[in-house]
């Protein structure tokens, strides 16, 4: 972050005036009691996991949705750490339709990056601001159970692409989760998954936070990007969507590109009873409680129905 913008960040606000100070704090309030008790799951990535600034907001406001009674998960993804990885034994990452293909030793990399450094960077994130954080993986508590991605070629169906230790979701199993909730901790989830033969999978972070959060039955799932959202064919910010208008977007060619896993999950989410999903600009400082906590739209909305 440069200089300048961290030289106006003042944590101490006291540049607003007491009686501002107290609306805020006073428009909060409808949206903690709405909230109370229910899961909220986080799909952290982009600038705001890269950024030190950030990085501590973002774990500033799961510790403070926790305090205040609601019961956020977080699942995090780790593409340039993976990057920086694989460069450093001189592999090169490559993609297919947007998935890395997963060689063995390329899944053993995946494995100690975001099982290992990312997830536990995080935790320490959390418990340093003050939470109770517990790392997890597929693995723990049969969590996530997997099996080998089948990848169609999107020209040709007829093509299959072999992209490697990539899985897709069999199933979740979410009772180590909801036990951690229930006593107080934080959980934050890597997602790799496991086969039937003990195998690993590398398993897009998107997904992972999509199918648990329609597990868990969550009332809003967060995807954390570093766009400002949903934006319309003129750059316009997109905020507040129906799962129907999402799919008029796919149709016209709105939506391409990196956004499509994204807005697939989102998607998904919203259609299996996540009430909202939310993708939101990850680069906006605690962007996460403005999009909670007040009337402020920081990103787009997409509504169940």
């Amino acid at each position: 972050m440069n200089t300048s913008a961290s030289a106006t960040k003042d944590h101490s606000l006291g540049h607003i005036a007491p009686r501002d100070k107290a609306e805020i704090l006073a428009q909060a309030l409808p949206y903690i009691r709405r909230f109370h008790g229910k899961t909220i799951v986080v799909k952290y990535g982009g600038n705001a996991m890269t950024d030190p600034e950030l990085q501590q907001d973002f774990a500033e406001d799961i510790v403070l949705l926790k305090l205040v009674g609601m019961n956020p998960v977080v699942v995090h993804g780790g593409g340039p750490q993976i990057e920086e990885a694989l460069s450093r034994l001189g592999k090169k990452g490559s993609f297919i339709q947007g998935m890395r293909v997963t060689d063995a030793e390329t899944m053993e990399v995946v494995e100690w990056v975001l099982a290992g450094q990312v997830q536990q960077d995080i935790v320490g994130l959390i418990n340093v601001a003050g939470g109770k954080a517990v790392g997890l993986t597929g693995r723990d508590g049969g969590l996530i159970r997997a099996r080998k991605l089948k990848m169609v070629d999107l020209k040709d169906p007829s093509i299959e692409h072999d992209v490697g230790q990539v899985g897709e979701i069999e199933s979740i199993d979410p009772s180590v989760v909801r036990a951690l909730q229930d006593d107080q901790f934080i959980p934050v989830i890597s997602p790799l998954g496991f086969g039937k033969d003990n195998e690993n999978y590398n398993i897009n972070a998107d997904v992972v936070a999509g199918k648990l959060a329609e597990v868990l039955k969550a009332e809003k799932l967060m995807l954390l990007t570093n766009t400002p959202g949903v934006l319309d064919k003129d750059g316009k910010l997109l905020t507040n969507l129906s799962a129907r208008e999402i799919d008029d977007l796919f149709a016209d060619g709105t939506i391409s590109g990196g956004m499509l896993p994204k807005i697939s999950s989102a998607l998904d989410a919203a259609k299996s009873g996540v009430n909202t999903v939310h993708i939101i600009d990850g680069r906006v400082p605690h962007a996460m409680l403005l999009e909670i906590l007040t009337d402020q739209a920081y990103g787009t909305m997409i509504r169940s129905h």
